[in-house]
């Protein structure tokens, strides 16, 4: 890590315990030395991905049309040119983060690639990309990320069991992180049994944030006090979540044998609403053995004025709680609001991936039947 990482507001976060995250992935920045340089100056430490964003890169066009037209003359279908596509960058990112991996020794360092959203409530096909996602990417710090619907919790249990990484995504409910976290201890205890080495798996929960508060605000009404607190208080609930089940008996049986917290992930972290503070869904989650990852608005708002302080995860949880128990009371309903949210990010999700396909397609001709002026 370069030495002048340590005057950004961003690497400050790994004095405090917290892994910065890159949340975007496009072939510009791979080829430009941009995630090298997050690395350097900001001390980023894994990068994830997600539908949304390879259709964006993908729909810019940037650095993507040798390689489309090689694999269209092939005679390659749209979406195995689009698996291609995202295991060329996804492979390049893990091998430049690689350093991270190993100088933490598996702890960091990682890149996440999402399986197919149509898949999102399938659990036998999730199964079966994720085991074919890492086969082909052949790297140990590579996550396959599996959303945490209802299909998806068996599938990420029996991921883990067979020794693979997992991001699980697109948690938003407390009670669907407590099947998220039974699902790793599952998962790793199977391995064990098996005669795996649990100590070569790592995992993150990824719990997102903003997304709450936008659909708690338009749950309530203009002006309510708890309009821009539903999401941090959710996130500070989920942590300490996170800190009860990873202890005790059965947590320690595993920690025995070498394995890894599953760090929740503070996902969506960007404000979408202009009103609140640019940082806060950076600011009021830093805590010890989490990961924050960051778009790019968050990036430039952290490095122009960002000054984040150790531990405010924990602070001011009985605060949370309250919050939770007025949302009940102004008629909002919490299972209904999250169970909202998790349908409309499978759906957004899957959206991006048709869009991105069906803008692939469009190139794919392009390419093979240029027209002549």
């Amino acid at each position: 890590m370069a030495q002048n990482s340590k005057r950004s507001p961003i690497a400050r976060l790994l004095d405090y315990g917290q892994s910065p995250w890159y949340d975007n992935l496009t072939r510009q920045l791979l080829e430009s030395g941009g995630l090298r340089r997050l690395m350097d100056d900001d001390g980023i430490r894994g990068v994830t991905s997600n539908p949304t964003i390879f259709e964006k890169a993908m729909a810019s066009g940037e650095g993507y049309d040798e390689q489309l037209a090689e694999l269209a003359r092939k005679g390659m279908e749209t979406d195995a040119i689009y698996w291609e596509l995202v295991m060329h960058d996804v492979g390049a990112a893990a091998d430049t983060l690689r350093p991270v991996y190993d100088e933490t020794h598996g702890a960091d360092g990682f890149v996440s690639v999402e399986v197919a959203p149509d898949r999102a409530h399938e659990l036998e096909p999730t199964i079966e990309q994720a085991l074919w996602l890492h086969g082909r990417l052949q790297r140990p710090n590579v996550m396959v990320k599996i959303p945490a619907t209802a299909e998806g919790i068996p599938a990420v249990e029996e991921v883990l069991a067979r020794g693979h990484n997992v991001n699980i995504t697109l948690i938003f409910a407390l009670q669907r992180y407590d099947e998220v976290i039974e699902a790793y201890l599952r998962g790793l205890e199977r391995l064990a049994e098996s005669g795996g080495d649990v100590s070569s798996i790592a995992s993150v929960a990824s719990f997102f944030v903003s997304r709450v508060d936008t659909e708690a605000d338009r749950r309530l009404p203009d002006g309510h006090p708890l309009r821009g607190k539903v999401a941090v208080a959710n996130a500070k609930l989920a942590y300490q979540q996170f800190r009860r089940r990873f202890s005790g008996p059965r947590w320690d049986a595993l920690a025995a044998k070498g394995a890894k917290l599953q760090r929740p992930l503070w996902a969506s972290t960007s404000t979408k609403n202009p009103a609140y503070s640019d940082t806060l869904y950076v600011d009021e989650l830093v805590g010890r053995d989490t990961v924050n990852t960051l778009a790019q608005a968050s990036i430039d708002a952290l490095r122009d004025h960002g000054n984040p302080q150790p531990d405010t995860i924990e602070r001011d949880v009985d605060q949370a709680e309250q919050v939770m128990r007025d949302l009940a009371d102004a008629g909002v309903d919490y299972d209904d609001l999250t169970a909202t949210l998790e349908r409309e990010g499978v759906d957004a999700f899957g959206r991006s991936y048709l869009d991105c396909l069906a803008t692939l397609d469009k190139r794919r001709q392009e390419l093979l039947h240029p027209t002549t002026s």
